[in-house]
């Protein structure tokens, strides 16, 4: 047991480091040209993680590991149902039935095809769709996280699909305000926040997209953003209950099997309604949502940990061509659902 009396200490030691890695990781976040290309402090826990596992990581004492694990997991789950911190249902109220209407179909579209083209099309495995399709349908990197534990999905997997997140949402970044600059979106400014809240991957991406066209543009696009965020929990309560459905049905006869409900997702609600009730004083919530982004990024930085170089061989390409077709499906479908959404709602 981990926090036996025997092996706590190296349970905690192995916390510890991970600890001084995230600390690593969100000063590196800090500066100037990184914080620039919208590359958050999970991205770079991810990235000193996976350095760290392809170079020293034989020299970690075995008795360490647990506390690794415990940051992949338990210390994830804990972070995620804080995250609802960051969200309130008067956000959601406030941009109405077009912004929760974009985000709602964004989501489930994008969800469902990254699903079907990475299963039937790409011949990729359940989990690796399911990832890359989370992180680009709802809120990239924090997204991914959020749905390994329901898949009890390999952490080199999670790794690959926000790889491909950092690399479209980065790319989004840039674009969206080019096109829209060069008259190719006619999109009006509220719309525009409206598309870029409902398309965009990382809610750092969705804030540099939006106000390089405007901070009225950017307070949209995050408050939809946002919504989409919030939309992670019936999402992946949804998931769990047809992943518990599907393996009954393949289920041997006499094998009982769990039904899987993440709990997590249901206190990610909780908090959220919660903190809807402004019953704690701003500076407080602040404080919270910085120590869930540090734990947040321990998170990421111990799934870098147990994530080598071979793993990214072997999955090959095609983790990278779905995400490219959900990325295409964002820019181009994302534009004229929004576009068609405006006008009707």
């Amino acid at each position: 047991m981990p926090f036996s009396k025997e092996n706590v200490r190296y349970t905690l030691n192995g916390i510890l480091f991970v600890a001084l890695f995230s600390v690593t990781a969100m000063q590196l976040a800090e500066i100037g040209v990184i914080k620039r290309l919208g590359l958050s402090p999970l991205v770079m826990g991810i990235l000193i993680g996976m350095l760290y596992a392809n170079t020293l990581r034989d020299h970690l004492p075995k008795e360490w590991v647990p506390g690794i694990l415990f940051s992949t997991k338990t210390l994830l789950r804990l972070a995620i149902i804080l995250y609802g911190f960051r969200i309130t249902f008067q956000q959601i109220q406030s941009v109405g039935l077009q912004g929760l209407t974009v985000s709602v179909v964004m989501l489930t579209s994008t969800f469902l095809l990254g699903a079907f083209v990475g299963q039937k099309i790409l011949k990729l495995d359940r989990d690796t769709s399911l990832l890359t399709a989370a992180g680009s349908s709802v809120c990239g990197a924090a997204a991914v996280l959020a749905t390994e534990p329901v898949l009890k999905a390999e952490p080199h997997k999670s790794v690959v699909a926000v790889g491909t997140v950092v690399l479209f949402g980065t790319t989004s970044m840039f674009l969206y305000p080019i096109l829209y600059r060069a008259g190719i979106l006619h999109l009006s400014r509220t719309v525009y926040g409206l598309y870029v809240g409902g398309t965009v991957h990382e809610v750092a991406h969705v804030v540099g997209a939006a106000a390089a066209v405007g901070d009225d543009v950017a307070k949209i696009a995050v408050i939809v953003k946002m919504t989409r965020v919030m939309l992670i929990a019936p999402l992946l309560i949804v998931l769990g209950l047809i992943l518990s459905a599907l393996a009954r049905s393949r289920g041997q006869a006499g094998n009982r099997v769990s039904l899987v409900i993440p709990w997590f997702a249901v206190g990610f609600i909780a908090v959220s309604a919660f903190n809807s009730l402004n019953l704690l004083p701003a500076p407080l919530v602040g404080s919270i949502n910085s120590i869930d982004t540090f734990l947040l990024t321990m998170a990421m930085t111990a799934l870098g940990m147990e994530t080598h170089s071979s793993k990214f061989k072997q999955a090959g390409i095609r983790p990278l061509l779905l995400a490219l077709v959900l990325f295409v499906w964002l820019l181009v479908g994302g534009y004229f659902i929004t576009s068609f959404l405006a006008v009707s709602l």
